[in-house]
């Protein structure tokens, strides 16, 4: 498969969300991820993020500072991080801490990836201690975090969050809602969704290139843009990657609990009903996918609209073999290097 050349200046990496495979524990999405992660190390692929979720049945990544952890040992030279640590859940020093000994443990590895989501529900909400509110003040609690990692906090003098203090650890902000604003002001790296949804995704990016004030944390804009991608040998296989979170996302909007992934096969032949079905088929719309060819073509546009830097891939599949090899028809399409992640934050 020959590379893209005008993807060859992109730098393309990895979330995974440890996603549940229907009849398996969650212990294995787990395990998954960790291998996942050797194998997107092998790619290629700049960075490997994994994500925050609470009381969700379909996904076993609750604790994503310690899969970050799990994730670093078992690689070598791959940028580690969350996508993300959801602020408004946690103490500013706390998250500051935990950062600070991955960083320590792995220097020169580590990114913080940050988001303003609260839990999904009121009865998650609760037993974090946590409600609808506590979100209204994601730009202190980011001020905050940020003055934790640098030392120039001043509401605790006597406080220091050891051994983050005096590390580079690079932040990035995910721009949902006023993320992108609260990301230009900040002087962060951001990240956006939605590959297809361009018209939203470029006004939230030239919101954010317009108001950037630079910072110690980055000098200039740089833009992450983050969606689902499925290649395969032909434009039907990749579409059937797509099927098994499909129908999750679907399920969820009818049921209100978000399950494990079920075979292609099985999603095929479920009679659903008519508000299932909607559901269904718009979580099928918005995704990059297709031949080599096709996603190129996609993918090269994207990137021409946006001016991204970097794509972020958040493909979840229950072929985990399929799976693995659409993203690595992925890396050759893109022409990534093994080993080039190292020591290279935004």
């Amino acid at each position: 498969m020959t590379a893209n050349p005008a993807l060859a200046a992109i730098r393309f990496s990895v979330l995974d969300r440890s996603r549940v495979r229907e009849g398996r524990p969650p212990a294995e999405a787990l395990r998954d991820t960790v291998a996942f992660a050797r194998r997107a190390e092998e790619l290629g692929y700049h960075r490997f993020w994994v994500s925050e979720h609470h009381s969700v049945p379909g996904v076993a990544g609750s604790a994503p500072t310690v899969l970050a952890a799990a994730v670093a040992a078992a690689t070598t030279t791959l940028r580690v991080g969350t996508g993300g640590v959801m602020l408004p859940n946690h103490q500013p020093l706390v998250v500051a801490e935990q950062f600070g000994v991955l960083e320590a443990l792995f220097p020169g590895r580590i990114d913080l990836g940050l988001g303003r989501s609260v839990g999904f529900t009121d009865g998650i909400r609760r037993a974090l201690g946590r409600d609808l509110t506590d979100a209204d003040g994601f730009e202190e609690q980011v001020a905050e975090l940020l003055g934790w990692l640098d030392g120039t906090q001043h509401a605790h003098p006597q406080v220091h969050a050891y051994p983050a203090e005096g590390l580079r650890i690079p932040p990035y902000l995910l721009a949902t809602g006023e993320g992108a604003g609260i990301a230009a002001r900040a002087g962060l790296p951001v990240v956006v969704g939605d590959l297809r949804g361009r018209d939203r995704v470029r006004a939230a990016v030239d919101r954010y290139r317009a108001e950037f004030r630079p910072s110690p944390w980055a000098a200039r804009p740089y833009v992450v843009i983050s969606g689902t991608v499925a290649v395969a040998e032909t434009e039907e296989a990749a579409r059937r990657l797509l099927l098994p979170e499909a129908w999750s996302m679907a399920y969820s909007r009818t049921r209100g609990s978000f399950p494990p992934l079920l075979p292609a096969e099985r999603i095929e032949g479920i009679a659903m009903t008519a508000k299932e079905r909607g559901f269904y088929e718009s979580a099928l719309a918005g995704h990059v996918h297709g031949t080599a060819d096709q996603v190129g073509a996609e993918l090269e546009k994207a990137v021409a609209e946006t001016g991204a830097d970097e794509v972020l891939v958040t493909t979840s599949s229950y072929d985990r073999e399929a799976l693995l090899d659409s993203y690595a028809r992925l890396a050759a399409l893109a022409g990534t290097t093994p080993g080039a992640g190292a020591g290279t934050a935004a």
